[in-house]
């Protein structure tokens, strides 16, 4: 089969990003005035940090994006040929080596190349366990709907089967999610969203409740739930089965197929709420590493997506779903940056 003939059982979309992680980077919290486990979009006081980091620390280079980092973390548990990815990048080095990283894990990529545009790119600093995220989307929010129109692209989209798109890409392409997320459920597909960062529901929560009708997975950690409860008006933004519940419960376009919500929590338990039985919550503990064990937080919930969506598409319950995911995260704590290790460990 041809390139131009193959087809992809999962279709992934986001903001395409190399990561610059640098460690022991305490003096750049302080000075770009940054929370030590956070993610945001760089705003002018923040754009000298990607030039400081190179010039100045030791980085490493590491193909990021959230929805990309769940893509390859897919495709690592899948067969050939299962998984294909698209976003926005420039054509220019930073691109090149995201295809390098995406080839080496076995995803297929249907880039949109802007020409005379820098692909994005997301400084990492690194503290201890924590991870702080500045992101200049760049190439990335240059995204076109028209991209999904194209003959190549339209094929993808009428291949898959199941569909994935990170929060993050609501800040500049929502029209974009809601034309793949609608698609899916009027084709009766399966379309799952990681809320991605708390700032998502805490300033795009119009954009949220636009996509959420028609999605069957929603994907969040504990400070993404608290963000939605903080934004929804919940009484208690801590109780975690009572956020889910929350979302799980909203109106859905295709009804047939209940939502599923997921709530990682690091390494404490995470929590699965589904619109069938809203208040019987179950509870996955996860097996603690040791202190030692763990190298880096970067790219875990994208792991934990990534393992989760693969198990999902070759045909596993829910509940080995999210064991899948445990495994492929704490797989990813343990090296430098949202990776897998190689050669391959088989996780499903």
């Amino acid at each position: 089969m041809s390139e131009q003939e193959q087809s992809y059982t999962l279709f992934c979309m986001g903001n395409p990003l190399l990561d610059i992680q640098v460690t022991k980077g305490e003096e750049l919290l302080k000075k770009y005035n940054l929370n030590a486990n956070d993610a945001i979009l760089a705003e002018e006081k923040h754009l000298p940090i990607y030039d400081e980091i190179v010039k100045e620390h030791s980085v490493v280079y590491v193909a990021g994006g959230a929805a990309q980092n769940a893509a390859r973390g897919a495709a690592y548990v899948l067969p050939p040929n299962s998984v294909v990815y698209t976003g926005c990048v420039g054509n220019d080095g930073l691109a090149q080596q995201l295809k390098a990283a995406n080839k080496r894990e076995g995803l297929a990529e249907a880039y949109l190349v802007k020409e005379g545009e820098q692909t994005g790119a997301c400084a990492v600093v690194i503290t201890g366990h924590h991870r702080s995220l500045v992101t200049t989307l760049r190439a990335a929010e240059k995204f076109d709907k028209a991209h999904l129109s194209t003959p190549e692209v339209a094929r993808l989209i009428d291949g898959a089967k199941f569909f994935y798109v990170e929060g993050y890409f609501l800040t500049h392409g929502v029209e974009s999610v809601l034309e793949v997320s609608k698609k899916a459920s009027d084709n009766g597909k399966v379309f799952a969203l990681n809320l991605s960062a708390p700032f998502i529901p805490q300033f795009f929560k119009v954009q949220l409740e636009q996509v959420f009708p028609h999605c069957d997975f929603v994907i969040a950690n504990e400070s993404e739930a608290a963000a939605w409860a903080s934004a929804a008006g919940l009484p208690n933004k801590e109780d975690i089965p009572a956020i889910a519940k929350s979302i799980a419960t909203l109106p859905k376009s295709n009804a047939s197929r209940p939502r599923t919500v997921i709530i990682t929590q690091g390494p404490d338990s995470t929590i699965v709420v589904t619109a069938a039985d809203p208040d019987k919550p179950k509870i996955f503990p996860v097996n603690r590493l040791e202190d030692g064990q763990i190298v880096d937080t970067n790219g875990a919930g994208d792991a934990f997506a990534g393992g989760f969506l693969g198990a999902l598409v070759s045909g596993r319950s829910v509940e080995e779903a999210v064991l899948a995911g445990h495994q492929l995260g704490a797989m990813c704590v343990q090296l430098v940056g949202p990776q897998y290790l190689w050669p391959k460990v088989a996780v499903l």
